[in-house]
């Protein structure tokens, strides 16, 4: 006999649903802690087949400790789960446990690749730095609207010339220096720990083979490269190229029916971090790279016919199937692609 467990994860308990030859055998609670529930699941169903849980906050550490347990964890995709989930009439967590069991015993899921977690101390680094990025930019932008209040534009530059700025402008305003003086050392010391941890990421992206490949493309540095080895994690993930682009939404969407027939805007699916970076380096590839390319010049000509940002689009798109393969194959960029023999 074999059992079916689904489990759906809450950050303090989990429900927990056990199927056996098409029918409930029991349904239950416990803590939300993988050891805890390896020990139930050996005890209330010790033939299990599948434990099926959703993706998650929780998916990286349920699934590499429920493997280490030798449970045969499985990850699914959220998404696809919810169409079958929302068929229950209530949406409870236990509804919610007894629906994955009945997709665990039926296959009818998408299993979803787990990342390893020395990939995800890499990822986590890359997500630190651009949380700090962003808290910075956010702090002087505060700055600056606060003090056009009374009058005080801040000039354009980023760095020491902006805390130069900002102090000059406050000289003669000891009651506004109160004020904004401690938003100033707050932007300072987050803008310090941003810097240290791109530091710490470009360090790490010289040691990679992975990553000094990647950076061999015009308009490709540390970060963009590190994001994407990380995102793709091993090459041999996806059986074509071309199945990157529509992993990172950078495909559009199709809707047919009947008659009607149309290409919409991009998916924006996937890793939403590594798909800005892309784009990011594809208007550097069409706006500011002086190094001519293949990709530039076909960029190039189809901004003229199709715009600037959908051009862009379709280099970042291009820009992913490319890094691809330049990690499948282990060869540098090549500017000029050689002609056919």
């Amino acid at each position: 006999m074999e059992e079916y467990i689904g489990l759906d994860v809450s950050m303090i308990e989990t429900s927990v649903s056990i199927r056996r030859d098409g029918q409930r055998i029991w349904r239950g609670k416990c803590v939300s802690d993988p050891a805890v529930i390896a020990q139930l699941v050996r005890k209330r169903a010790p033939f299990a087949k599948r434990v099926v849980f959703e993706t998650g906050p929780l998916s990286v550490w349920f699934y590499h400790a429920l493997c280490s347990e030798g449970l045969p964890a499985i990850c699914i995709d959220a998404r696809h789960a919810k169409a079958a989930l929302d068929m229950a009439p209530n949406k409870t967590d236990a509804n919610d446990a007894d629906g994955l069991a009945h997709l665990a015993e039926v296959g009818f899921f998408r299993e979803v690749r787990v990342k390893g977690f020395d990939n995800m101390l890499t990822r986590t680094l890359v997500a630190a730095r651009r949380q700090l990025v962003r808290i910075t930019t956010a702090l002087s932008n505060q700055i600056r609207g606060l003090m056009k209040t009374f009058g005080l534009v801040v000039p354009a530059g980023k760095g020491s010339n902006f805390e130069r700025n900002v102090c000059r402008l406050l000289a003669d305003h000891p009651g506004l220096s109160e004020i904004m003086l401690p938003l100033l050392e707050a932007w300072r010391t987050t803008r310090l720990q941003s810097v240290e941890l791109g530091r710490q990421l470009v360090a790490q992206a010289r040691q990679e083979k992975a990553c000094q490949l990647l950076m061999s493309i015009p308009g490709v540095g540390a970060i963009t490269a590190t994001a994407f080895v990380t995102a793709i994690e091993n090459p041999d993930n996806f059986r074509r190229s071309r199945s990157v682009g529509a992993w990172l939404g950078l495909t559009t969407r199709r809707y047919q029916s009947g008659e009607v027939d149309y290409d919409g805007h991009i998916s924006r699916r996937g890793d939403r971090h590594v798909r800005s970076l892309l784009y990011e380096a594809a208007t550097v590839i069409l706006t500011r790279s002086l190094a001519d390319s293949d990709l530039r010049t076909w960029g190039l000509k189809l901004k003229g016919r199709i715009g600037f940002k959908r051009a862009a689009v379709a280099v970042a798109r291009k820009l992913a199937v490319i890094m691809h393969a330049m990690l499948w194959d282990d060869t540098p960029f090549a500017r000029v692609a050689k002609a056919a023999t």
